[in-house]
């Protein structure tokens, strides 16, 4: 689709508003009243664009039904800038549904964006796509309860863990990891690599070794004893943390997944340069180290590092050396993200996943 297509008049100049929608509890707020947050009303305050933030985003699929017959239509959504996980992002790219953002008006984006996020296959370059958090999928448990440490994912297998484990309800949140654990390079797998790991987790599902599949509700499973071990993201285990300090979360020694939920601009959005503006704001290290301090996931922008570092709170300065918001090279090195999967391959694959969670 070309660029003409994918435009709609832009209003900024005239319109001083950007509609933002973005997934619950993903944003800082102020701790004596949560209708308030501090980073956008920054903006505002600086730049004189009001957003109209709403967090309508809960499910990648569910959102895209929202938006698609819209965007299949060649009309506005309502929306100029939303936050997508990078599979269902990669979803929209193919379809020609985003607008490619100007750098030029973008120079923080340009210096600060984490190389390791800045070319992923679906959007080489990151022409239409902007990480707004990064995070891992790894394992969580609790060592307190289990007795012993867990290193590997194939650890999950044992059988102290029967019936207290639990995977990702979703395919591509639940399938890197479980990959790497075959020994599997996400970056490269096949349709055997899939169907031979979902012939493992369909033995143990009938086997009753895993519990259940979840959605982020893994979090009350673990607090409350009944699962021992889970998959699980870093910034989800780095909150639990601060009320259960049992909770640890694992990068397996065979890798796990660096996913990345990204900003995009729909296609006919109303107000693209303000929303181009707010998505480079984000990106200057002290904005990004206030959010990062805020959600606890790995934040994109390594500057942000050292404006927490420099901080005068303790607990501020502490963030500075979690490897699980700023990973260190050692954690780099086995982190890595798995190839999409195709248009063609997504119905059969979906087919296959869900049938062994609704088991």
């Amino acid at each position: 689709m070309a660029p003409r297509d994918r435009a709609a008049p832009d209003l900024s100049q005239t319109d001083r508003t950007v509609s933002f929608a973005n997934w619950p509890l993903y944003i800082d707020v102020d701790e004596e009243n949560e209708q308030r947050r501090p980073s956008l009303e920054a903006f505002v305050k600086r730049t004189g664009i009001k957003v109209e933030y709403t967090e309508d985003i809960n499910d990648n699929d569910e959102f895209f039904g929202k938006i698609s017959p819209a965007l299949k239509n060649h009309q506005d959504t309502g929306r100029d800038l939303i936050v997508l996980s990078d599979w269902m992002a990669a979803r929209l790219v193919r379809l020609g549904w985003a607008q490619e953002m100007d750098r030029q008006k973008q120079p923080n984006v340009d210096r600060q964006l984490d190389p390791q996020l800045r070319s992923p296959k679906f959007d080489q370059g990151r022409l239409y796509t902007v990480p707004w958090q990064s995070g891992i999928t790894g394992i969580a448990y609790n060592r307190k309860r289990l007795g012993r440490e867990i290193r590997h994912t194939s650890e999950l297998w044992a059988d102290d863990l029967r019936g207290k484990v639990t995977l990702l309800s979703g395919l591509d949140e639940a399938m890197a990891l479980l990959l790497l654990g075959n020994g599997v390079d996400i970056t490269r797998w096949t349709a055997d690599d899939f169907h031979d790991m979902c012939d493992q987790v369909e033995r143990r599902v009938r086997s009753k070794h895993i519990r259940r599949f979840t959605g982020n509700d893994y979090i009350k499973d673990l607090s409350s004893g009944d699962v021992l071990a889970c998959q699980a993201y870093s910034g989800d285990v780095i909150q639990l943390q601060a009320d259960n300090p049992d909770i640890e979360f694992l990068v397996p020694e065979e890798g796990a997944e660096l996913w990345a939920e990204s900003l995009m601009i729909p296609n006919h959005a109303r107000h693209k340069r303000n929303a181009e503006a707010l998505v480079d704001y984000y990106y200057e290290p002290e904005v990004a180290a206030q959010l990062a301090a805020w959600v606890n996931y790995v934040c994109p922008v390594p500057a942000a590092r050292d404006v927490l570092a420099s901080s005068k709170d303790k607990e501020l300065a502490a963030l500075a050396d979690d490897p699980l918001i700023f990973p260190d090279d050692v954690m780099r090195a086995r982190l890595s993200t798995a190839r999409d999967i195709t248009e063609k391959e997504r119905k059969t694959f979906t087919k296959r996943w869900n049938g062994i969670v609704g088991l």
